[in-house]
């Protein structure tokens, strides 16, 4: 999965900045990766029937991407380039070192949906990214037609994007100690089948 928007730890941050937030918003947009996932989405909602107003069927699938592209894109610009460049926020995930103990990282990916760090390293309330994902909920309710735009379908709109932005943080805190993990143990199962050959 491509990791345009976190730092590993002991890694050393490109500095952010208007410029730097724009051409790391772009990749993320536009990312195929990005694509892959709103498809799965866009049929998950469409099955499920998220906004019936939105229709079934193939219209309705092409009702939910097109809509849904532009979620991603507005939330994209907004809370990776918009925001943080005016704030002086950088939103980017610093992820923690694998000595730190599962509980700890938990709890640290999810305080990162409230706080962030400025240019200078300072922790502050996420201004950026929270408010980027509002204006986002904001902005639908121009292509999203009356029936899909009630302040409590806005709401529930912002907790999946609060709780996809969990998961994905997640994936990039652990996976690759996981991923590190499992190559070593491929290298030792190797090794001693190497050494069992006569």
């Amino acid at each position: 999965m491509p990791n345009f928007r976190s730092v590993s730890g002991g890694e050393k941050p490109h500095p952010p900045g208007w410029g730097y937030n724009f051409k790391i918003a772009t990749r993320q947009s536009f990312d195929y990766s990005s694509f892959v996932f709103l498809g799965i989405t866009s049929l998950s909602a469409e099955g499920i029937d998220s906004h019936p107003v939105l229709g079934k069927g193939v219209h309705g699938f092409y009702s939910y991407t097109w809509r849904g592209l532009l979620d991603k894109t507005d939330g994209t610009y907004l809370g990776a380039w918009f925001l943080p460049s005016l704030l002086h926020e950088d939103t980017r995930y610093y992820a923690l070192a694998n000595e730190h103990r599962v509980v700890t990282r938990a709890l640290y990916i999810i305080s990162r949906q409230g706080v962030t760090r400025t240019y200078g390293g300072r922790q502050i309330p996420n201004f950026a990214g929270l408010g980027g994902k509002v204006l986002t909920q904001l902005v639908s309710r121009e292509y999203y037609p009356a029936g899909a735009t009630s302040f409590g379908v806005l709401a529930t709109k912002f907790g999946y994007s609060a709780m996809r932005d969990v998961l994905f943080t997640s994936i990039r805190e652990f996976y690759p100690g996981v991923a590190a993990h499992y190559i070593r143990k491929h290298h030792e199962k190797l090794l001693r089948q190497q050494q069992q050959q006569p």
